[in-house]
């Protein structure tokens, strides 16, 4: 297939996608950015349903419940952090690309996917702004993003979680990200009624733009998940 340097195949996944299931499907495009270093990229961009990651080196002390019986799906995965929560009303955005056309420098990537929710904010006219020492983007005290990230011979998976809707309650039963002195936050307590589905094309429009993706067409993306 022809394409110009910097093609992307978005996958935007219907309704709540069980936290297995995206892993999956990150595993299987990073496989064939493996396979293939020139050929396009992905994005999955999507809401899962409630469920907890751990980090590869996250501390179980961070959770306030026994990990034995927790009240969510909990998973121990290949990211670097300490432990999150997902739900209804987040959206997570997982880029499955090859970091040597963007750097080939985890910390500037982490920069970069904390810039792209900056954008959003900003188009929000919302004051976002990162914590020295820290990842993800915090509002007024508050931290409204969580980034963690891993990559196999430069093949990225995992990303962000942007808080915007979501029930709030399910991060009381951790520490979220290892943080005790500041709070989790999300869009809607700044813009009443804000949903997802006018956050998404913000997101979107940001990650195109910091890293210079362009969408392969709907037939192009459903050629090569065929093939």
């Amino acid at each position: 297939m022809d394409r110009t340097t910097g093609d992307a195949i978005l996958l935007e996944p219907q309704g709540l996608v069980p936290f297995a299931a995206a892993l999956a499907q990150q595993r299987a495009w990073q496989q064939r950015l493996l396979a293939d270093p020139d050929g396009p990229e992905a994005v999955l961009l999507l809401q899962h349903e409630p469920c907890y990651t751990l980090g590869r080196g996250a501390d179980p002390a961070f959770l306030r419940f026994d990990p034995a019986s927790p009240p969510h799906p909990l998973f121990r995965i290949d990211r670097g952090g300490e432990v999150t929560h997902h739900a209804p009303g987040q959206l997570v955005l997982y880029p499955v690309l090859n970091l040597q056309r963007h750097g080939a420098d985890l910390h500037l990537y982490l920069r970069t996917l904390e810039q792209v929710v900056l954008d959003v904010l900003t188009a929000l006219d919302l004051p976002g702004e990162r914590s020295t020492g820290q990842t993800g983007v915090w509002l007024q005290g508050r931290k409204v993003a969580a980034i963690g990230v891993g990559a196999r011979r430069w093949i990225s998976q995992h990303g962000l979680a942007l808080n915007v809707s979501c029930d709030l309650a399910g991060f009381a039963a951790i520490v979220p990200c290892g943080i005790s002195d500041r709070p989790v936050g999300r869009l809607l307590d700044w813009i009443p009624g804000l949903s997802c589905d006018q956050v998404r094309p913000l997101l979107l429009a940001a990650v195109a733009a910091r890293f210079a993706l362009q969408w392969c067409d709907q037939p192009a993306a459903d050629a090569l998940q065929s093939r």
